[in-house]
């Protein structure tokens, strides 16, 4: 560090301690203001001048040097310059020793802070250049975080130094305003019933209002902002117009209609979206056939004789097809436009906030909820599109089984599929650069899925990067770098299964500035940067799976159609995703909710761990399915649970119990004291409470227990 700065640091480290170390504070208090007004007040009468300027200089070192005690000065100022003088002198002497605050932040580390973290602080001070008033303006009207704290961060930041100081002096008139006329009433205070005189009692209940107030003025100054480009419509066709048919958009609109608002709902391809279409629906019909075959082939191991179970792959896939169709009439025009939705099959495209073009026909509404999905990534392989891939989207239309798939990807989509497509008798090789599958569970569960691959003859390849795909007389070449050298992959058909994108390109988002990233941005309300424009499902996050998206969208269609009525109880619903299950369909099935061990030791969060081995339960012993684990994390000492991974069959259905749990507070002496049914799988989840109570049973009343019955024997 320069000497210049160390030099400014050490007078402000002085400056502090001499604070703390003749305990000065003890003059900025109610006790003193009180017992010196009027001593101050007389000085005052005979030095306005003096007096005024000492005030500010207090103040200006006060804020400055970030001290305690500038709440108190502020009061000070309403009681002994009285409303209009009192607040003219505290907000600029606020705004002066919080423009010095921010200086010295950025004079003694802002440099080598931005030096240090100059990856992680880009899209910051993008932010601030772009938004930097409003944010700061934001922070000072509703404090977020105490005014000292904003004014050192800002100092690490590249605000320009007069932005910081005139929106400063802007956002803390109005909180100046109302501590200052408090300390006019408080400096009436003469005795306890002063306490209960109309003025105090006003000032008091300003202060309290005074966040509720601000955070409306800033939500008005914000949709003025966001809004000037555009005229609102004086009337609307609808209340609400939802973009997309899949599980969020679905609910969102039922919802709509049930509570009796003009609601349509737009879909440009098929009512049900990906979930019904391409992913859960059709994967899980894959899965099923897939399991049966690789089951009819253990017949011996049940007593039976041995099963031809050679799949017919274009029969397969029918069947497929068969139960999408069976599913569709849940999703269909015909029931939602029964349960009062409008329901229209088009592209659609935001015009501006309240209109939406549908092919050529203008919809308005007073909100609108953006539901548009996710869909498959395709990384920039070379070779790859000249190849040709399939996805998730279109794997559904293949008929003829592949000889020789590969699949990238070790996530949840390219496990199941890579285990169907082996059983029904592929060659699959899977493909995934990072060193494990399933990197989001704990490695021993990787591990005991990476197994069974491998036991069932799927050659899996983690730490294997793809750099290409080639054409070589005819044949098609997956080429690699692996951890141990360089890899080639003959195939007949390649799977991309690397993960999924947000849906957000052709509906006019862009064009009319709705803030993106990698998702639609959303706040915890679920609003977009347009407070009416709403966003819910896979094309806002933060978790792409079908119920998630089913959750937001209560969230974003009550919001948005009871915001007024919801402000008289104190806002909007935050969305809740405290409890977020999630399961992965491969066998053996893997689901979780809450933290893994994993997480909670990157997170730095105190845990224990209890395990139980579903090869000691009954059911699963009696099922042929003797494999597996339920793993849950606790809190030390407690029996409160901080989150579940269960391996093994029907994991999906087991981790219902635990959900609940986390979900209303239940601990797992509750689940021990639950009848389970014998024999069941579900049982595993009260033996599993049992190993955690066999741990932490009451040793010392153990002991004392056991003298009892001694001396009972006599």
């Amino acid at each position: 560090m320069k000497p210049a700065r160390l030099l400014v640091l050490a007078a402000v480290a002085a400056l502090v301690a001499a604070w703390f170390a003749f305990d000065l504070g003890r003059y900025l208090s109610l006790d003193a203001l009180k017992a010196q007004r009027e001593v101050i007040l007389a000085w005052r009468d005979a030095q306005p001048l003096t007096a005024s300027l000492a005030f500010v200089a207090i103040y200006v070192a006060v804020t400055a040097l970030s001290l305690p005690g500038a709440a108190i000065l502020t009061l000070a100022a309403g009681a002994i310059f009285g409303l209009g003088w009192g607040l003219v002198l505290a907000s600029f002497a606020s705004s002066i020793g919080a423009t010095l605050a921010m200086l010295v932040a950025r004079f003694v580390a802002g440099e080598a802070v931005q030096r240090r973290y100059a990856e992680r602080l880009r899209a910051i001070n993008a932010g601030i250049e772009r938004d930097g008033a409003f944010y700061l303006f934001t922070l000072r009207l509703v404090p977020l975080f105490p005014f000292f704290v904003i004014n050192l961060l800002m100092g690490l930041t590249r605000i320009r130094v007069w932005t910081f100081y005139w929106i400063s002096q802007i956002g803390m008139l109005a909180g100046t305003a109302v501590y200052v006329n408090a300390g006019t009433q408080l400096a009436q205070l003469e005795s306890v019933g002063g306490i209960l005189s109309p003025g105090l009692l006003g000032a008091f209940v300003l202060l309290g209002l005074f966040p509720l107030i601000a955070r409306r003025l800033v939500d008005l100054v914000r949709a003025r902002r966001v809004y000037a480009p555009y005229r609102r419509p004086r009337h609307f066709d609808r209340n609400l117009i939802v973009i997309g048919a899949g599980s969020a958009g679905l609910v969102s609109a039922l919802i709509a209609a049930t509570v009796r608002a003009r609601v349509t709902l737009i879909e440009r391809h098929r009512m049900g979206g990906d979930c019904l279409n391409t992913g859960c629906v059709p994967s899980k019909a894959l899965i099923r056939s897939a399991k049966l075959a690789a089951q009819m082939r253990r017949a011996e191991e049940f007593g039976l004789a041995p099963v031809d179970a050679r799949p017919v792959f274009a029969q397969v896939m029918e069947r497929v097809q068969e139960v999408v169709r069976a599913i569709e009439p849940h999703d269909s025009i015909e029931r939602y436009t029964g349960l009062g939705v409008e329901c229209i099959k088009g592209r659609a495209r935001l015009v501006d906030p309240w209109t939406v073009d549908v092919d050529g026909r203008r919809l308005t509404a007073r909100d609108i909820v953006i539901a548009t999905g996710a869909e498959p990534l395709v990384p920039p392989i070379p070779g790859l599109r000249e190849a040709g891939y399939r996805t998730s989207e279109d794997l559904w239309d293949l008929r003829e089984l592949p000889a020789r798939l590969v699949v990238l990807g070790g996530g949840p989509i390219g496990c199941e599929l890579a285990q169907a497509f082996a059983r029904l008798g592929s060659k699959v090789t899977q493909v995934e650069m990072l060193p494990r599958l399933m990197m989001r569970e704990d490695p021993e569960i990787s591990a005991t899925v990476q197994a069974r691959f491998a036991a069932e003859g799927i050659d899996v390849r983690v730490g294997t990067r793809a750099t290409s795909v080639v054409i070589e007389n005819g044949q098609k070449w997956l080429v690699c770098e692996a951890d141990d050298g360089p890899l080639r992959v003959g195939f007949d058909e390649i799977l991309v299964a690397v993960g999924r994108v947000s849906r957000l390109g052709g509906y006019g988002l862009e064009e009319l500035g709705v803030r993106t990233g990698r998702t639609l941005e959303v706040n915890e309300y679920l609003q977009t940067s347009f407070p009416n424009i709403w966003a819910c499902g896979d094309v806002a996050g933060p978790y792409q799976f079908t119920h998630t998206a089913s959750h937001m969208a209560w969230y974003a269609a009550v919001n948005s159609l009871f915001g007024p009525l919801l402000a008289l109880r104190g806002g909007r619903f935050r969305v809740d995703y405290r409890v977020i299950p999630w399961a992965t369909f491969t066998e053996p099935e893997v689901a979780r909710v809450g933290l893994n061990e994993t997480e909670a030791r990157e997170k730095g969060i105190a845990h224990e761990v209890t395990t139980y081995g579903l090869d000691d339960l009954d059911r699963a012993i009696a099922d042929g399915e003797a494999h597996g684990m339920v793993k849950v994390l606790t809190v030390p000492e407690k029996d409160r649970i901080l989150g579940v991974t269960i391996v093994g069959e029907h994991a999906g259905e087991l981790i219902a119990e635990y959900v609940l749990a986390m979900r209303h507070g239940i601990g797992l002496n509750k689940i021990l004291g639950t009848i389970h049914i014998y024999p069941t799988l579900a049982e595993a989840n009260k033996y599993a409470a049992g190993r955690w109570k066999q741990a932490h049973k009451p040793e010392r009343l153990l002991r004392w227990v056991e003298r009892w019955h001694r001396w009972r024997r006599g």
